[in-house]
């Protein structure tokens, strides 16, 4: 899947990439700033959390509970010098469990990603639009 969209639309953005998702753990690339966490957000809005999403910049990883059956891990990866501080935090257990995992910054981790994962590619046309791809 491949579209383009701007902030207005990203509440129909997130609940197609729920839909179109054969997997729980989706990898978002996207240089700085292009809105990797902004989707994230709204993706986790979407699968019902109502209580406030914040960006795991510093704790590398945030857990949210939503509609009592959804656990929803968001990871950021950008502060990760080597993949042995993410096994540390336990990520293989993050990824054991049937829930839905938001990676930022998954090259710093490749070598322990899932295989079955969703790639989300975020590239900035200009101030208010993004391309979306979905592999």
């Amino acid at each position: 899947m491949q579209t383009s969209y701007t902030l207005k639309e990203l509440p129909e953005i997130a609940v197609k990439i729920i839909k179109n998702s054969k997997h729980k753990t989706l990898l978002f690339h996207g240089e700085m700033g292009s809105g990797k966490t902004t989707l994230i957000k709204e993706i986790i809005k979407q699968l019902g959390y109502d209580g406030n999403v914040s960006s795991p910049t510093f704790s590398i990883v945030n857990e949210y509970f939503a509609n009592e059956k959804d656990l929803m891990y968001h990871f950021d990866f950008y502060r990760i010098e080597d993949e042995e501080e993410a096994l540390a935090i336990g990520i293989e257990d993050y990824f054991n469990k049937n829930a839905w995992c938001f990676i930022e910054w998954p090259k710093n981790v490749e070598n322990l990603l899932p295989l079955d994962s969703v790639e989300i590619h975020i590239e900035i046309i200009n101030e208010q639009t993004r391309k979306l791809e979905i592999l």
